[in-house]
């Protein structure tokens, strides 16, 4: 355990970021399987409306640095993929 009141301020920040940046990745987990799903039903406009909130949600997460750049856009480019070849 941290002794000094920096270290100890340190953890709790740690703490506080790591359980958001759960929650952000679990979100994001949620929408990919409801695209897939959409996509698996062959529902295009449903797998438009995922597809749309997932891109969204993936690059706000580059953003704020929860996800690197690169694996945020190889995400985007593998569901652009199979939103594709719905059409």
């Amino acid at each position: 355990m941290p002794i000094k009141k920096s270290a100890k301020k340190a953890l709790r920040q740690t703490k506080k970021r790591t359980e958001h940046n759960k929650s952000v990745k679990a979100n994001i987990e949620w929408l990919k399987h409801q695209f897939l799903k959409s996509i698996s039903a062959k529902d295009k406009e449903k797998s438009q409306e995922f597809y749309a909130k997932l891109q969204k949600f993936l690059d706000k997460a580059a953003q704020k640095g929860v996800l690197k750049k690169n694996t945020a856009s190889r995400n985007k480019s593998r569901l652009t993929k199979k939103l594709n070849l719905l059409k």
